[in-house]
């Protein structure tokens, strides 16, 4: 399914193109009829086809896409596509997130101050360890992933948690191309601990000011991601012998 859908993302196999038939897949990738049949079924789930009894399966247009599935965005991650997915996602993030501090601010119970603290914490000890042990940095992720969920679940807005989820489960997946653990001690946990003391001082302003900023400091590092896959682009358009 991962060949299929990078075909897809890629344009090999463009918007209301037919896919193969499932024996067609079947023999072009050597397995069962059984595993093309499943394959078609995870990118239909996906958004990716449309499968209509009798006459197969079509691709869709990327509007159809399950951009929140993982299987999706690391195929689009791994595309000259990415970047724009990430900014989308960015997009999404201040529009909820900003409020959803100021909220925290007002709303913050003690339990939630703790979660949030607990957190920090554990960003803090991650990034310690993954100065020596690349292992650590998944912990790091999870731990930066764990604060802004604290952050969502201090608002007390069970609604607003359902919406953020698939950003944050998303995030899992998008957390490497954004990654800049050089700037974490000087950047990234002084942002977080300025979010945590303007929620925990009630200060709805100062906390929606402290995740505006922060998400500033994301888009500064998105803006590098972009550059360097335009530059790999340029690179491999220049690598490409011109016919005279």
């Amino acid at each position: 399914m991962r060949v299929v859908s990078g075909d897809i993302v890629a344009g090999a196999i463009r918007p209301g193109d037919m896919l193969p038939r499932e024996a067609d897949l079947a023999t072009q990738f050597s397995v069962s009829r059984g595993v093309a049949r499943e394959a078609i079924r995870g990118l239909e789930e996906r958004g990716l086809i449309s499968v209509k009894h009798g006459r197969g399966a079509t691709v869709n247009e990327d509007v159809k896409w399950d951009l929140f599935s993982p299987d999706v965005l690391a195929v689009l991650l791994e595309s000259e596509r990415g970047a724009d997915v990430l900014r989308e996602y960015l997009e999404c993030r201040r529009i909820l997130e900003i409020e959803a501090a100021g909220l925290a601010a007002e709303r913050a119970t003690a339990d939630h101050l703790t979660a949030l603290a607990d957190a920090l914490a554990q960003m803090t000890t991650s990034a310690e360890r993954s100065r020596t042990n690349p292992a650590a940095e998944d912990f790091y992720h999870e731990a930066d992933i764990g604060f802004h969920r604290a952050v969502i679940a201090a608002t007390g807005n069970r609604a607003l948690g359902r919406m953020t989820e698939p950003i944050h489960r998303a995030l899992a997946e998008a957390r490497r191309p954004l990654a800049r653990p050089q700037y974490r001690v000087e950047r990234s946990l002084p942002e977080h601990r300025r979010i945590l003391a303007a929620i925990a001082d009630g200060d709805v302003e100062g906390a929606r000011e402290a995740m505006r900023a922060h998400l500033c400091t994301v888009e500064q590092y998105l803006n590098e991601y972009a550059e360097s896959i335009e530059q790999r682009a340029g690179e491999t358009d220049a690598d490409v012998p011109t016919s005279h």
